[in-house]
């Protein structure tokens, strides 16, 4: 049988090969300055930026940093929430033939100190909410660590006035004070957003080209901290193009904005994406499921890339009925299993079929997905453009024939080129098969006849908490700074809304356990760690298992998890 089943029944519409631009990611942007000037970029809470103000105001913030000595592949990190400040200075570093560190906004300073050492990050452009927690681990660091500059924004700064917002276009009132909100500048390293786009400092030409480094997202794996992915401007514009091509994009579309842009799928489809085909964009700050219902009903959104979960929660506003989505064309995300009847009442009221696609950090996004036009349900789809990817023996590396389980491996133009300064974790990541490298994705799976892929389990000690990827090791290691938790294992439990939820077994310090309580470990980890984090569940246990070797047997209370589960 073919390695690639899935070819006999690929999109004729479609190419089976892309032959990517030999152009840099800045470029995409340049094009459709030019092409759409007045053209409407994004769209948010009603206040709209053009194609043309975009190109602008990334040129005169990629020449504020260089004139802050910001370097061909230097790093700089982006630290905020969806808003079209992300996109402005995401370009903005490309366009000054830098580095784009994307880093998670719930996290708290505990956990940033590590993104701005690992990458040796020159700058950071953050928003106004966020500046304290840039400061505090800033200022924990030795002084030749520390950042040199940071940019601040406010939200405000890209919306309406008080008076010009619609309130169909607002959010709720705690979440418009959020947005507001303004904080003080720390010291003279701190500089404020308005201030560098009016300075009219110019950058030098464009410089960066395919193969030089693009992004350089983190993702945690089974030990340690997290590790950089590294990205150049052609693994990205594979999937930048692909998408487009695969979800019928065009300069017409109007997609929602709602995925967290530091995320690899928000990254690539909020933000790179569009700037190809110069389609327009509607950014919600965060999802909200009553402002998502009325922005479709009100700008005719016609693509949606989500989390299941937020279809879910669509569905359970008591005014959804009301909510006009007829203007919807495609459907597609992943991150979670949508489940049969969701997708059933999908197909019935909206007639839609949800594409569920695959993909990693690692492969920029998606490495499978479903054609819409033959979608099959809690399924990961096909391999795209010109990806190869098989289910192999985890021991032995050797293919598995149909519908056996084992590890899904890929190789494609996507396929990151290693992890930042971790030579051996990037070698243990990859093998050669047919005289290919592919890269282990650590999931286990299976390939059906026909060469769709499922999911079957995670050979990665990885849990997915609605789509948010949570790596026990990290929490674990933040546990440990927990004044209550002597020892700590964290465990996926099952959880009806986000599929999975946190959950952690503690030994508990002798000289607590006569006041300890199980909810001061959850209100400690809410502090010190993003909310996704943070254990849900958490029991208190006299000693955690141990191998001969004195580690913690993790599998063994993760199986006695599921077995208890199971028995309910």
């Amino acid at each position: 049988m073919s390695p690639r089943p899935h070819l006999a029944h690929w999109p004729a519409r479609l190419p089976q090969e892309l032959e990517a631009p030999e152009t840099s990611l800045w470029f995409n942007l340049e094009v459709a300055a030019r092409r759409y000037p007045h053209k409407t970029a994004y769209l948010y809470l009603g206040r709209r930026l053009t194609w043309g103000e975009l190109h602008r105001q990334a040129e005169a913030l990629a020449g504020w940093l260089q004139a802050r000595g910001v370097q061909r592949g230097d790093r700089v990190l982006l630290f905020m929430q969806n808003c079209p400040q992300y996109v402005v200075a995401a370009f903005a570093v490309l366009r000054a033939n830098a580095v784009i560190v994307p880093v998670n906004p719930m996290n708290r300073a505990d956990e940033f100190g590590h993104y701005i050492t690992d990458p040796e990050a020159r700058a950071a452009i953050v928003s106004a909410d966020l500046a304290a927690i840039v400061a505090e681990a800033d200022a924990r660091l030795p002084a030749e660590q520390r950042l040199e500059h940071v940019l601040v924004t406010r939200y405000a700064e890209a919306m309406p006035t008080e008076a010009e917002l619609d309130p169909a276009e607002a959010p709720a009132e705690p979440v418009l004070a959020w947005l507001r909100t303004d904080a003080a500048l720390p010291d003279s390293r701190f500089e404020r957003w308005p201030d560098a786009l009016t300075a009219g400092l110019q950058p030098g030409p464009p410089t960066a080209g395919p193969d030089d480094l693009a992004l350089l997202p983190y993702t945690s794996g089974t030990t340690g901290l997290p590790k950089g992915c590294l990205h150049t401007h052609r693994t990205l514009m594979h999937n930048v193009v692909g998408g487009g091509l695969w979800g019928h994009v065009s300069a017409e579309t109007i997609s929602l904005a709602v995925v967290p842009m530091f995320h690899i799928t928000g990254f690539m489809y909020g933000v790179m994406a569009p700037a190809f085909t110069g389609s327009t964009v509607v950014i919600l700050p965060r999802w909200d499921r009553e402002l998502a219902g009325r922005i479709i009903s009100r700008h005719g959104v016609t693509h949606w890339t989500c989390i299941p979960t937020m279809i879910i929660d669509l569905f359970g506003s008591p005014n959804y009925r009301q909510f006009d989505l007829s203007s919807l064309r495609y459907l597609s995300g992943g991150g979670a299993a949508m489940p049969q009847a969701v997708a059933q009442r999908l197909q019935d009221e909206f007639g839609l079929t949800f594409a569920e696609g695959y993909g990693l950090t690692e492969t920029a996004a998606p490495s499978h997905a479903n054609p819409p036009e033959r979608a099959k349900l809690q399924c990961l789809g096909m391999p795209i453009f010109g990806v190869d990817s098989r289910v192999v023996d985890p021991q032995t590396l050797q293919d598995l024939p149909p519908g056996e389980a084992g590890e899904i491996v890929t190789h494609g133009p996507m396929v990151f080129k290693g992890y930042w300064k971790h030579p051996q974790a990037t070698e243990d990541a990859f093998f050669e098969l047919e005289g290919k490298r592919f890269f282990r994705t650590g999931d286990l799976g299976r390939m059906d006849e026909e060469g769709y892929f499922f999911i079957t389990d995670r050979l990665k000690r990885m849990i997915n908490a609605s789509g948010f990827k949570v790596w026990p090791t990290e929490v674990e290691l933040l546990l440990f700074k927990c004044p209550v938790v002597l020892e700590a294992c964290v465990i996926g439990a099952q959880d009806a809304y986000r599929g999975e939820t946190v959950k952690a077994l503690v030994v508990v310090r002798p000289e607590a356990r006569a006041t300890a309580r199980e909810q001061d470990v959850t209100d400690w980890a809410r502090e010190h760690m993003a909310a996704y984090k943070v254990p849900r569940i958490v029991e208190f246990v006299d000693a955690l298992p141990k191998s001969g070797s004195g580690k913690v047997m993790w599998r063994l209370l993760q199986e006695q998890q599921r077995e208890r589960e199971a028995s309910r």
